[in-house]
């Protein structure tokens, strides 16, 4: 259940619009729901500020489809990430009106009037950034979970260190981002590149995209762990999902403030 609905339960219930009992059935699957091959957190967007997101990797079509209808039931968003084709076929028969993206391997579904990009507050947008056309799938994860969370999205694509003057163009864009997510294999040199040109957090997220010295991703995730930029920070390996949710929470930053220079407002 989120926040929204919490709120309109206690209040139908403190004006006596809402019996007792009602209201308990409302509530009865607080905070978790026993499915028995899986529990559905129904407290984490009141917790952590968005639903519990589904992980179908792993998972049978069956898992995957009861869980998202046990997730979508609480009225909530529904986020399923790394889906196969066969998972997302079922989830659409499920959950109509949803939406794959068959790219970045997720499934997306609303209710109606769901979550409202957070620019209509006054928020800034979220820049995601592939080195790559290769990045693109851990790229559009990204992308597609920062959405989902009620965010913007500015997405860059193929600007990587091999033709580095390709970013420039884009610097103005990434000025008036809140966050900046960095996507590249390789080295992963892109990340601190980025790191040394904008004032903002940046992400940096390593692909298993290269060659065999790439280590299946390890080579740029060392690369970017041993930035020399400021302000980069790591997800793991391929991690489009973490990257963006972490994004989604850091940016707060209302449009026009300014970032602090080192040493201002310490006390």
């Amino acid at each position: 259940m989120h926040r929204d609905a919490l709120r309109d339960v206690l209040d139908q219930l403190s004006r006596g619009k809402l019996g007792v009992d009602d209201a308990l059935e409302r509530l009865r699957d607080l905070p978790a729901r026993d499915l028995e091959f899986a529990v559905v957190d129904h407290h984490r967007s009141l917790r952590c500020g968005f639903p519990e997101v589904l992980f179908a990797a792993g998972k049978t079509t069956e898992q995957v489809v009861a869980i998202a209808r046990e997730l979508a039931s609480a009225g909530s968003v529904m986020l399923a990430t790394r889906v196969t084709a066969e998972q997302a076929r079922a989830l659409a028969e499920a959950l109509p009106g949803g939406v794959h993206n068959a790219l970045a391997r997720t499934f997306l579904w609303r209710p109606a009037g769901g979550a409202r990009s957070t620019s209509e507050e006054g928020r800034p947008p979220i820049a995601v950034v592939a080195a790559g056309t290769s990045d693109l799938p851990v790229a559009e994860e990204a992308a597609v979970t920062i959405e989902a969370m009620g965010h913007e999205v500015v997405k860059v694509s193929d600007v990587g260190v091999a033709g580095i003057h390709r970013i420039v163009p884009h610097l103005p864009t990434l000025a008036r981002c809140g966050v900046v997510v960095v996507v590249a294999g390789m080295e992963g040199a892109l990340a601190s590149v980025v790191g040394g040109l904008v004032d903002r957090p940046v992400i940096a997220v390593p692909t298993s995209v290269g060659y065999g010295a790439s280590f299946g991703g390890l080579a740029a995730l060392l690369g970017m762990l041993n930035s020399c930029a400021a302000g980069v920070v790591v997800v793991n390996i391929d991690n489009g999902f973490g990257a963006g949710s972490a994004a989604a929470r850091m940016n707060v930053r209302p449009v026009g403030a300014q970032t602090p220079r080192a040493g201002e407002g310490e006390g």
